[in-house]
């Protein structure tokens, strides 16, 4: 547990997950309705990435209310369309496909090789339209926000880059494969952070491109740490049990591109997330055994971090499912060209379906799930004593093997 002789600086942490991103508005709804109305935002440090980068850059743009913040999470989220994210009408489908044709049969000559197969214009639009970036550092001088941090891969020097504005004293960082660098958050940064790759165009920053900022990110949580959080808040898009083997007498088939797209997808946002989450539980375990006189060399320069999870309580790949003629017609084609009719697109759909019945849902599920802890979730922000980790039991289950008996 934290000493609170200090009070404790707690960082927010908001991972990738495209549509399902739509369950941290939720979370952070309920959060909302716990605070004091007027209440300035309660995370002095705040990192995200790809979609959770566009939640953590609207709560740090408008720091000085916090409700106002969630409400505008809530009401973007709460109205999507595929439509604001990529355009999805059925000529520029047309178009990508057969130019995404015509580049592979005549290897790139006549026609060029394409960049992405969906266009997210309408997505940089919106993003310029709500999200007031100068706010970013006026909360920063005003002593309301610490710091907010933007994880994006650059494909030049192939490293994991968290672009950061914070106050003066933070200091950028220089690890394999990852480094922190002091900038002014901009829209650029947001689109490369956000950049799926082969789905969305790269973006050009300092003369190098980048794309998702899940990729290469093996330590998710790093950023938060590096910029002082004594304490981590995770908003996680999806629980952390394993797929059951299904067992079928049927003869297996191979996986379907959409199946195996998929897959990708979740590896990339969230097998990062897990293994940083077990080195930090690892590492206050190790603090913990030992004695403050006996901390000596680099133990001396360690410190435990506080750690919660929040994730769904139902399976986010069954509520897109029930959603899924909502998606646009040409989008819907597409995903059943590439999957057939075996219906093994559904974690595909649960990240690519930006419209608003499911991701309504989605906000719902996330309010209820916080207001389900919500005594422990206040005694988290707030500061007060809590365990190294709180995260539902299966979670709990894996990080605290090593101590056995204090997995209960």
């Amino acid at each position: 547990m934290t000493d609170n002789t200090q009070r404790a600086k707690t960082g927010l942490v908001l991972p990738g997950g495209g549509a399902r991103c739509a369950f941290q508005a939720g979370v952070l709804k309920a959060m909302a309705d716990m605070l004091p109305r007027n209440c300035c935002n309660p995370f002095p440090i705040i990192s995200g990435t790809s979609a959770g980068a566009i939640n953590a850059t609207v709560l740090a743009s408008n720091a000085r209310r916090f409700h106002r913040a969630v409400a505008e999470l809530d009401h973007v989220w709460g109205n999507f369309h595929s439509g604001a994210v990529f355009r999805a009408d059925s000529w520029t489908m047309f178009k990508s496909s057969v130019h995404w044709m015509a580049a592979l049969v005549l290897g790139g000559n006549f026609v060029g090789m394409p960049i992405s197969l969906l266009n997210n214009a309408p997505l940089r639009a919106l993003l310029s339209r709500n999200i007031r970036f100068p706010r970013i550092q006026a909360n920063i001088d005003g002593g309301i926000l610490d710091a907010l941090a933007i994880t994006a891969a650059s494909y030049n020097s192939a490293c994991s880059s968290t672009f950061f504005q914070a106050t003066p004293g933070d200091r950028g960082w220089t690890r394999t494969r990852r480094v922190g660098l002091r900038e002014t958050i901009n829209l650029d940064h947001l689109m490369g952070s956000i950049a799926v790759p082969l789905v969305f165009p790269p973006v050009q920053i300092d003369g190098q491109y980048y794309g998702d900022g899940a990729m290469r990110h093996a330590t998710p949580l790093s950023p938060a740490v590096h910029l002082g959080a004594d304490r981590i808040l995770i908003i996680s898009i999806r629980d952390e049990q394993g797929d059951s083997p299904v067992i079928s007498d049927k003869p297996l088939t191979p996986p379907g591109i959409a199946q195996i797209a998929g897959y990708m997808l979740d590896t990339l946002f969230m097998d990062g997330l897990y293994s940083d989450l077990e080195r930090i539980t690892r590492i206050n375990q190790m603090l913990d055994s030992v004695a403050d006189e006996h901390k000596t060399g680099i133990l001396e320069h360690m410190r435990p971090i506080d750690t919660m999870v929040v994730v769904p309580s139902q399976d986010l790949r069954l509520i897109a499912q029930k959603y899924r003629k909502e998606m646009p017609m040409p989008v819907r084609l597409l995903l059943r060209g590439v999957a057939g009719r075996k219906g093994s697109e559904q974690r595909l759909l649960s990240f690519l379906l930006f419209e608003k019945a499911y991701t309504r849902e989605l906000i719902n599920l996330g309010y209820k799930d916080a207001m389900a802890i919500k005594d422990q979730l206040m005694d988290f922000v707030m500061g007060k004593d809590v365990p190294r980790l709180f995260a539902p039991s299966w979670v709990k289950k894996d990080l605290l093997r090593i101590h056995p008996e204090t997995s209960a």
